[in-house]
């Protein structure tokens, strides 16, 4: 059996984890031959959350720092400190079908990541909005045009890792603009990506991402990564994705 990190990064969530968790085919991956673990990456929720994902006995580890970016880098960096073989992450607003995973895991027999693809997928009415949806393709565009590196979906939160992968990743993302700097580090780092379509849902409870400045975050951290490729904290020595 391999083993399998299911990551999500919560705050708040707990309508969205009583979705969700319950979806996780963990049957299924074991007949597959994965041995799934669930980590919440906690962001400080003051809701229900612990105590749900607690209820599904999923591991709690409670992030360093404050935001999804910094949600994630913990999470990684545990991950690369465990004996896991492999991470899918997904947000827990209930946006991303968990019942998808295993197109995840089938992908990367051939490659490094996988991206799920929600523009060339099947979006549900009324999940995304008109800017949003028009801001993502713009982005999308953008980040392709800047690094030659063809993406079919810049800001999705759906992701597959192998290990070595995730060890090669440079970040210093806080936010939202952490699936940017993902693709630029997967891009640097000359990564096999592999991107299938999903289905994407509306979200269960309150949205935390603001369109016009998220977007002009993200698109910032496309040019910084353009002109410097590593992070300040790789350059001085001083990290990256550790955030303990």
């Amino acid at each position: 059996m391999k083993n399998l990190v299911v990551m999500l990064p919560t705050l708040d969530e707990e309508y969205g984890l009583r979705e969700i968790l319950p979806q996780i085919p963990k049957q299924k991956l074991s007949d597959l031959g994965w041995d799934a673990e669930v980590w919440v990456i906690d962001g400080g929720s003051s809701d229900l959350s612990i105590e749900i994902a607690a209820e599904y006995d999923c591991k709690v580890i409670k992030q360093a720092g404050y935001g999804k970016g910094a949600a994630m880098r913990t999470g990684f960096n545990k991950f690369l400190q465990s004996n896991m073989d492999a991470l899918v992450m997904l947000d827990s607003d209930g946006t991303y079908d968990p019942l998808e995973i295993p197109k995840f895991l089938a992908q990367l027999a051939e490659y490094d990541v996988v991206v799920g693809d929600r523009l060339r997928g099947n979006i549900e009415p009324g999940a995304m909005t008109r800017l949003n949806y028009f801001g993502n393709h713009m982005l999308t565009w953008i980040a392709s045009a800047l690094y030659g590196v063809s993406t079919n979906d810049l800001c999705t939160g759906y992701w597959g890792f192998n290990k070595s992968a995730i060890a090669k990743l440079k970040l210093n993302s806080m936010r939202f603009e952490i699936e940017a700097e993902m693709y630029t580090s997967c891009v640097k780092e000359g990564l096999e990506i592999a991107a299938i379509p999903i289905n994407y849902r509306s979200r269960i409870g309150e949205a935390k991402l603001g369109s016009v400045v998220d977007g002009w975050i993200i698109f910032k951290k496309l040019l910084v990564r353009r002109i410097f490729p590593n992070p300040v904290e790789v350059i001085t020595g001083k990290g990256n994705l550790d955030m303990d």
